[in-house]
């Protein structure tokens, strides 16, 4: 049986993050011809158009999407086994954070790819609020944490960018005449703030009516029907439900999340761990997608 060019694989992938050949080329320092001509040996071998036209642009193919799953995948194993054989399996302990919200489903891939690559680091996870994560951070009392706030101080990448809905329980009634009742989070908090500027910009009465300095408690008011909260659509669950303009609620920004590491950070097993999370970015955020689904 034939082998797949797994540097063949490896422009193809480039080429769908990079959005073109022109681009792909640009970032593998190729010429765009040698691009071509791998993708064009690529559908030789497997008999198959790879890409279409369509307009200007030239786009995947349902068969060349089903390659590209099966790159990345082989990509991260060939990249595995040449950082493990080449530098050894990394030991000690990695400290890493995430925020209650996403606790459950953006942070298992990342946990998965560090136990896959380095089976005998210990993992030390931290779940808390997300401005007391990163406060740890730059103390250096963890190594690195999910976070929703962005800080151009730390070296990260984004993860994943989240809709942001208002959410109240099942039974909820919604009465536009009257102030929104709001659940909160106390002290500092992304969510609290995005509610409260939605309300205000679009003209809409509110009313803090329960604070509360964890997610659990959020969500045990929301269940008991005391009002209404600005989350995440990752907690939205058969106990809630999404009030949207039709319900006279304003829109809500998007939020995005970021895995930071400290500057300069000098620790090889904390940069080791960074950037090979960095190079299989593409399979953590599909087994996220795959994870929040599963929770919605």
């Amino acid at each position: 049986m034939e082998t797949l060019d797994l540097e063949a694989l490896r422009t193809l992938v480039a080429i769908q993050e990079q959005n073109g050949f022109a681009a792909a080329a640009l970032h593998l320092g190729k010429t765009q011809s040698a691009v071509t001509q791998q993708m064009q040996r690529l559908e030789t071998q497997l008999g198959r158009a790879l890409f279409e036209r369509r307009g200007r642009q030239k786009h995947l193919t349902p068969q060349g999407l089903q390659l590209l799953d099966y790159a990345r995948h082989l990509l991260a194993v060939n990249d595995e086994a040449l950082r493990n054989l080449q530098q050894g399996s990394l030991e000690g302990v990695l400290r890493i954070g995430a925020p209650h919200d996403v606790a459950n489903n953006m942070l298992p891939p990342l946990l998965a790819q560090v136990a896959r690559s380095s089976p005998l680091l210990q993992i030390d996870i931290h779940v808390g609020r997300s401005p007391f994560l990163m406060e740890s951070l730059h103390r250096g009392e963890i190594d690195m944490t999910i976070s929703n706030r962005h800080d151009p101080s730390l070296e990260g990448v984004v993860l994943r960018t989240s809709p942001t809905v208002w959410m109240c329980s099942a039974s909820y009634v919604h009465d536009v005449d009257k102030p929104i009742p709001l659940v909160l989070a106390d002290g500092p908090s992304l969510f609290r703030r995005l509610a409260q500027e939605a309300l205000d910009g679009a003209g809409i009465r509110w009313t803090p009516n329960y604070t509360s300095s964890s997610l659990i408690g959020v969500k045990a008011a929301l269940r008991a029907g005391l009002g209404v909260t600005a989350r995440g659509i990752e907690q939205v669950d058969s106990d809630f439900r999404v009030l949207g303009e039709s319900d006279g609620m304003p829109r809500l920004p998007d939020v995005v999340y970021y895995l930071f590491v400290r500057s300069n950070v000098l620790r090889p097993v904390t940069r080791r761990v960074y950037e090979m999370l960095k190079s299989n970015l593409g399979l953590i955020r599909r087994s996220d997608a795959s994870s929040a689904r599963a929770h919605t």
